[in-house]
């Protein structure tokens, strides 16, 4: 096939069945394991993310193609096995859309979408029990263990919200938030037990996750944004440094503060 052929799914499919060919394939692709490959999976995800961030579509056409083949890598692995093969998986999905939209593909209404998420939950509850999950008539049933930690504490805050046990609104989530702070401040001046330390600085995480709920925003994207803010501005305080003739590393923490300062007077000049 050329590069200018105009590839199929059925193409791609054939294409991780030819690299995972024992005799004819890629010795790396024929050495992974769903263990293996389960990271770059995470990792290509994030990736789908930040290009959405970026605003960069060519970028993210490639990140979804780059997930993409790791739903069909999966497939490929366990088609292997006899479990299962892709369109076992797209049947999957196929289905429970379906059946989980009962107000698009049936006649089911609902008032609102507090209800319908409501309806949500009680459709997966049925679900996890139809699969012979253990009994479990908890609110939090079912979230899953192996979540990044921001994303479990997240949807254990909203499924305890189902319930009503939530703050009414972002300003005592803020007065706890301050609480927590001033835990760590104590633990801090009484000695800074390792194991203190963790739980209140963790107890200070896990607020934050829940006023950005309140507040609507994704706690990640927040956090990726954050985390791209710092690295250029960091970047910029190399620059000026540079330009002055003296590396950053070598500047004192006054110094260094005063190129923060400057760096971030660049981005929104006074």
């Amino acid at each position: 096939m050329s590069d200018t052929t105009r590839h199929s799914l059925d193409d791609l499919l054939a294409i991780m069945a030819r690299l995972r060919d024992p005799e004819r394939g890629c010795p790396w692709d024929v050495r992974q394991d769903f263990a293996s490959i389960a990271a770059y999976t995470i990792e290509e995800a994030y990736e789908v993310a930040d290009a959405i961030d970026r605003c960069d579509w060519h970028d993210l056409r490639d990140e979804l193609g780059d997930l993409l083949l790791q739903v069909v890598f999966h497939a490929q692995m366990a088609a292997e096995r006899g479990l299962f093969d892709f369109a076992d998986v797209a049947h999957s999905i196929s289905a429970k859309m379906v059946r989980r939209h009962p107000h698009v593909f049936g006649d089911t209404r609902y008032a609102d979408l507090d209800e319908q998420m409501l309806a949500w939950e009680a459709i997966k509850t049925v679900e996890r029990a139809d699969k012979g999950a253990p009994a479990d008539d908890s609110a939090l049933a079912g979230i899953s263990g192996g979540l990044p930690e921001w994303k479990r504490a997240q949807k254990l805050q909203q499924r305890a919200a189902t319930t009503g046990f939530t703050w009414p609104g972002p300003e005592p989530v803020l007065d706890k938030l301050a609480e927590e702070v001033d835990e760590v401040r104590a633990e801090f001046a009484s000695g800074a037990d390792p194991a203190r330390l963790q739980d209140e600085i963790g107890d200070v995480l896990f607020v934050a996750v829940n006023l950005a709920r309140h507040a609507g925003v994704d706690f990640s994207q927040a956090l990726r944004h954050a985390n791209a803010k710092f690295e250029r501005r960091f970047r910029r305080m190399e620059q000026l440094a540079a330009v002055e003739g003296a590396a950053f590393g070598e500047r004192t923490l006054t110094e260094q503060e005063q190129l923060w300062l400057r760096a971030k007077q660049t981005e929104h000049p006074p």
